[in-house]
């Protein structure tokens, strides 16, 4: 008897706590800024899980953190022109990250230092700018930490359209994304053109960068490429399985995390990155008591 009991108080507990999580979301959803932000930052959340896997087995995930420093300064431009930042953002990162790959391939600075020089050179920039300009203030702080109250409708329209199509492209080129991320000196003599791929990996990635760090901010935005890919290696070997539990975990952290700003009014960049680290601590000891079992 006392153990039924326990049962059903604990399956009150659970569907209490879980109509306590739908009316929040209900309510979060009465807010439209809140439902934009909600909408861009899941379809950002899957497109930098699917993509950060790739960028961490080839160890170029810093690539994500080079990019929001270059989108912040193209941001702080834009702000001083009054032009629209996706429209000025999207092109100057995408360019930014043909260079880095061109940069680390055929000089003496590569991989890191060439992320290096092209991120701090881009942060100084837009400091300046803005400096210069209005003053330091509230403006740089949402850049660097982001703001869900800077997506507006046309941003929304913007990122649901190249979400689809940054997953659309992975999908596609599943298999040579594939190739090229395990062995690319074996996928260039089967004549699979790497350079292309590794492109095209770069590019996707930076108009996720620039979907995310409106919400995410320049320094937050790396985590949901990093994070999520190595929560998913933690618990999983093979790299469909890894993608497929990345996207999971990064739509999940999202969920909480922008959750936890709404009730908490927590900056929504912090609360998401928090959960993604405490995901990545969770998988990290279930690795460990299963290595040791």
């Amino acid at each position: 008897m006392q153990y039924n009991n326990t049962i059903n108080n604990k399956l009150v507990l659970m569907k209490w706590g879980n109509n306590i999580m739908f009316d929040t979301l209900l309510e979060m959803f009465s807010h439209t800024f809140l439902l934009r932000a909600f909408i861009v930052g899941l379809l950002v959340s899957l497109c930098a899980a699917i993509l950060g896997v790739s960028l961490v087995l080839k160890r170029y995930a810093m690539i994500g953190d080079g990019l929001s420093h270059v989108g912040f300064g193209a941001l702080a431009i834009a702000t001083i022109l009054g032009k629209s930042p996706l429209l000025i953002t999207m092109p100057v990162v995408l360019i930014a990250a043909i260079m880095l790959l061109r940069i680390s391939e055929s000089s003496k600075i590569k991989g890191d230092a060439a992320i290096a020089v092209i991120s701090t050179g881009s942060l100084a920039l837009g400091t300046m700018a803005i400096s210069l300009t209005t003053g330091v203030n509230t403006d740089i702080f949402n850049y660097l930490f982001g703001s869900i109250l800077a997506i507006n409708k046309d941003d929304l329209k913007i990122s649901v359209l190249l979400s689809i199509i940054v997953i659309g492209l992975f999908i596609f080129f599943y298999n040579k994304i594939f190739a090229v991320t395990f062995d690319e000196t074996f996928a260039e003599a089967t004549g699979v053109k790497t350079k292309i791929y590794n492109t095209l990996i770069a590019m996707l990635t930076a108009v996720t960068i620039v979907l995310g760090m409106r919400m995410m901010g320049a320094l937050l935005i790396t985590s949901l490429i990093i994070f999520p890919a190595l929560t998913a290696m933690r618990l999983c070997k093979k790299f469909m399985t890894v993608i497929i539990v990345a996207a999971v975990d990064s739509v999940i952290s999202f969920i909480i995390g922008i959750t936890i700003s709404y009730v908490f009014s927590a900056p929504t960049g912090a609360s998401i990155v928090v959960i993604n680290i405490s995901a990545f601590l969770i998988a990290s000891i279930a690795d460990k008591i299963r290595n040791a079992r």
